[in-house]
């Protein structure tokens, strides 16, 4: 980060001294981009007074006017007397309302004859009517409607017809009428084909005029995003600040790229005063940075700024006479701007990296402004560059980066969050993941405990019961072997089914079934029974766990030996059936029959009633048909159980 901003830091200065350089290589290389047009230096300068502003009249006659003519070199910067001004704007005087500069320019030697002849000025200030007379005649106005403050950046352009028979360009007289507090100044002269001139004027139009004007319109366009962003975030106050920083440097700049009807006073006293209040919002921003009150400074500058605007506010009229003020006062502006850099420098050097990013872009909007008060008051020459259009540049560049620094931070945290919760999460999983391993095992502890316990009462009720019987009966001595053989092979098979039951069987009754099969076609073998084994395919049974398959095993197991006991059967038949809510398992045989009703009413029908408490017990039921011809015993078993 202390790289980053350091860099950010070189790039706005070099985007600073770039700007100087471009500056005055175009200056500089003028001669040579203009080809062959004519240089006009030499002029005569005189002035007169009047009472008012007046409209330029339609001819004039330089030999006539009344001044002295005195020769002067263009560029004309006639010295300014700031605090001889000021004095006597400020007393009892009544000096003249206007003045009217005249500059008489003697062509000599055009370079070649066109048709279309241009005359091209880099400046001429003045803050009344412009008016050129060419050979006497008025060939072009410029700001007809009083005194106006936006002409500083406009250059002096308008063509003349130079078509065959015309009278060759001998005089150019320039006719500027300016207030007695203001000065005037005036940049060399172009005369010269339209055609190659015209390139040099779009060219500083554009650079003095259409870019600035972009580039604060873009500073500007920021500043409303930030002023939604503090909406949302009222508590972040340097959203606000920066908001108010771009609409001031907006408004302040507005009038060079807009024709604004405004009264030369308050329009004086805006300008002014924009600097003071540019210069405390960026105090402000700054204070919120580096996170120090400064409450000396702070009151210093408000204090500053609230003197300066009711001395200058032309309501009051302590100070009226604002042209002859205003160059005094901007170096109070300027002043409290380096206060504001060094002491929010030294603040913010090692508390606020994106402080001294601020305090960077400060120190060259002052300095910028500083070359713009040099060739406001006459310093430096008319053909200089009003730098201070490109500070909304700088201050877009200086807060778009800290925008972009803020931006990038914000997904830097959010990604840092974001892989915080991941191994939160993570963490997390793991927890629960053991949490439901160790459940895994209580749980398949728990089953098997359940199993263990079902499979011992179910050999206690079935196998044990029986074995007892078996026993008690061979120790009386009532029961034949062939009777003690018979329970013995019961035994086995309850012992097969209870053993089958634990098989896997995926929900799938045929495969129950089949392992059933399995066990009782060898003992069908030597019975002279014939086994029919005619199954479709069945739904699976979800439900279908060890408890539930040996309930089925045992009630088709007891059908099926019910059938080999009591019925003098040759075939048996298995069969199944699907419905749309269950399926059936069917078992016939060819044998006598039997009353069912009468079976199931007597003590007689215990293996009957075994049979449906079992099929209850997995929402089943068993139903008998039979007849002299044979029995059909259908077991129903549902798809879904209720539970």
């Amino acid at each position: 980060m202390e790289r980053s901003s350091r860099l950010l830091g070189s790039l706005l200065l070099c985007f600073s001294v770039a700007v100087l350089i471009a500056a005055a290589s175009l200056y500089l290389n003028s001669d040579s981009r203009l080809g062959p047009s004519l240089r006009l230096t030499q002029a005569s300068w005189q002035e007169t007074v009047a009472p008012d502003y007046a409209p330029p009249p339609a001819r004039v006659d330089s030999t006539t006017l009344p001044a002295a003519w005195q020769q002067v070199a263009l560029p004309f910067n006639p010295p300014i007397a700031l605090l001889r001004q000021a004095r006597s704007g400020t007393s009892g005087a009544a000096p003249q309302a206007v003045r009217t500069s005249w500059l008489r320019v003697t062509v000599d030697g055009m370079p070649l004859q066109v048709r279309h002849l241009a005359l091209y000025g880099v400046r001429v200030k003045t803050d009344g009517t412009i008016a050129v007379y060419i050979n006497g005649q008025l060939t072009h106005q410029a700001q007809q409607n009083g005194p106006s403050w936006n002409s500083t950046r406009t250059p002096l352009w308008f063509t003349l017809d130079n078509s065959p028979g015309s009278p060759p360009v001998r005089e150019i007289l320039l006719r500027l009428e300016h207030s007695s507090a203001s000065q005037t100044a005036v940049s060399s002269l172009r005369l010269g084909p339209a055609d190659v001139l015209r390139p040099a004027y779009h060219l500083r139009m554009w650079l003095q005029q259409q870019l600035p004007g972009m580039l604060s319109a873009a500073f500007m366009a920021v500043g409303v995003f930030a002023a939604f962003v503090w909406l949302r975030r009222q508590h972040e106050i340097a959203y606000l600040l920066f908001f108010n920083l771009s609409a001031t440097a907006f408004l302040r700049g507005l009038h060079f790229y807009v024709d604004l009807r405004v009264e030369n006073d308050w329009f004086a006293w805006l300008t002014v005063n924009s600097l003071f209040w540019l210069v405390l919002a960026v105090h402000f921003f700054l204070c919120q940075l580096h996170q120090r009150p400064l409450r000396w400074l702070t009151r210093a500058l408000v204090a500053v700024t609230l003197v300066i605007g009711a001395l200058t506010m032309p309501v009051l009229a302590v100070l009226p006479n604002m042209p002859t003020v205003t160059p005094l006062v901007y170096p109070v502006a300027a002043l409290m701007s380096v206060m504001a850099c060094v002491v929010g420098g030294i603040s913010a050097w090692r508390h606020s990296a994106e402080g001294r990013l601020v305090v960077y872009g400060l120190f060259a909007c002052t300095a910028m402004g500083s070359t713009d008060w040099l060739l406001q008051n006459n310093v430096i020459s008319a053909e200089g560059w009003y730098l201070g259009a490109y500070a909304p540049a700088v201050c877009f560049i200086t807060f778009g980066v800290l925008m972009y620094r803020r931006y990038v931070d914000a997904i830097a945290e959010v990604e840092r969050v974001n892989a915080s919760l991941a191994q939160r999460l993570a963490k997390r999983e793991a927890e629960l993941e053991a949490s439901h391993r160790r459940l895994r095992e209580i749980e398949l502890r728990q089953t098997i405990s359940d199993e263990r316990q079902r499979l011992m009462q179910d050999m206690h009720d079935g196998l044990g019961s029986s074995l007892i019987s078996a026993i008690r009966s061979v120790e009386r001595g009532n029961m034949s072997d062939e009777r003690v053989s018979q329970i013995l092979k019961d035994c086995l098979d309850d012992l097969k089914l209870t053993i089958d039951s634990m098989e896997p069987v995926e929900a799938d009754l045929l495969l129950l079934l089949a392992t059933l099969r399995f066990r009782l076609e060898p003992r069908l073998e030597g019975t002279g029974v014939t086994l029919l084994w005619e199954v479709r395919e069945l739904p699976t049974l979800a439900w279908l766990n060890p408890s539930s398959a040996l309930h089925i095993l045992r009630i088709v197991q007891e059908s099926i030996a019910n059938i080999l006991r009591h019925t003098r059967a040759t075939e048996i038949r298995v069969g199944t059936t699907a419905s749309a809510d269950g399926v059936q398992v069917h078992i016939a045989d060819n044998g006598g029959g039997f009353d069912v009703s009468q079976t199931l009413s007597h003590g007689s029908g215990r293996g009957l009633q075994n049979q449906q408490r079992r099929a209850a017990s997995v929402d089943g039921h068993v139903r008998w048909q039979s007849s002299a011809a044979g029995t059909l015993f259908t077991l129903w078993l549902p798809v879904v159980r209720n539970g």
